[in-house]
């Protein structure tokens, strides 16, 4: 009878061995693979200083199709839908409009659920504790800036599921500044009844894809922090004021940074910053033109890039 429970031991302590011996890189893999295959529905919130932002979260498989459904569910509410490699926006007062992507644009960073190994070469991937996260098993897994001039990104993923429970920027004194926290998630055999609909809605044909830059610069970004690279550059006018600004997009993989370049605002505020979270937005007055930097960085970060900012020469 004793080798019978040694026997029965062992199974269920490989296993436990199999997790406890799992790197962070494993860890992000396994995540990545779990939310691409499984069925779930979640509801999350994402914490900003006092602010709060409610979602919820469907994922699916049916009849061979990836199905995804992130939805906003305060003010006028903003949808966004994933069939395999399609995404649709609806947004309040706006058309709604499709770009081709197999990943939504929401509060969680898409490199998480794709080509992680991208971010290795800034950031580390470091194991963390174990804990209790909206009252599961988790693991805590951080991916932590190499410099000062990045923050640090943690996440708590269930050591059952390997699905994503709680998610943070990190300042290099260890303060969570903005946190997603799930308040409910329930894994399934089938899909929930929302994505079976969805499988049979119509969409947009998706808009054409842009080219990243188009034509030259007019405007030469003379620092960045590591890793960062420019995905984008056009000119349009910005809605708040309706003012025509140069535009840049760059992203190390994990964080995105815009950059706009405009002429002086009538108001001739101060150099300064605004923080909301983990989000600093930085306006440079440079006399004959202003910079706004908006992104998830700190703000001696945002003031070095839009103060290096200069027509090139």
């Amino acid at each position: 009878m004793k080798y019978l429970y040694v026997a029965l031991f062992s199974l269920w302590l490989t296993p436990a061995l199999a997790m406890s011996e799992m790197t962070a890189k494993q860890w992000l893999d396994n995540m990545a693979t779990a939310v691409k295959q499984r069925n779930f529905v979640a509801s999350f919130v994402v914490v900003k200083d006092r602010a709060m932002e409610p979602y919820r979260w469907s994922h699916g498989i049916y009849k061979e199709q990836e199905l995804e459904l992130l939805t906003l569910l305060n003010g006028a509410g903003l949808e966004m839908v994933r069939v395999d490699d399609q995404v649709t926006y609806y947004e309040p007062q706006n058309q709604p409009y499709s770009i081709a992507t197999n990943t939504i644009a929401g509060p969680i960073p898409e490199v998480l659920f794709s080509d992680i190994d991208k971010l290795q070469s800034n950031y580390r991937f470091v194991l963390g504790n174990k804990g209790r996260i909206a009252g599961r098993p988790a693991q805590q897994i951080r991916i932590e800036a190499k410099d000062q001039d990045k923050y640090n990104y943690w996440l708590w993923l269930d050591t059952e599921t390997s699905l994503l429970l709680k998610s943070a920027y990190v300042n290099h004194s260890g303060e969570l500044l903005e946190q997603l926290q799930l308040s409910h998630i329930s894994v399934t055999e089938q899909p929930a009844p929302e994505l079976v609909e969805i499988s049979q809605r119509e969409f947009p044909t998706p808009l054409p894809k842009l080219d990243g830059q188009s034509g030259e610069s007019s405007w030469s970004i003379g620092w960045l922090p590591q890793g960062f690279e420019l995905l984008k550059a056009d000119r349009h006018k910005l809605n708040m004021n309706n003012e025509l600004a140069d535009y840049y997009l760059y992203s190390d993989g994990l964080v995105d940074v815009s950059v706009f370049v405009q002429r002086p605002l009538a108001s001739q505020r101060p150099s300064g910053a605004l923080t909301s979270g983990a989000t600093t937005v930085y306006i440079h007055n440079a006399g004959a033109y202003d910079v706004s930097v908006i992104g998830n960085i700190p703000t001696a970060t945002a003031k070095n890039i839009a103060e290096s900012v200069q027509r090139p020469l």
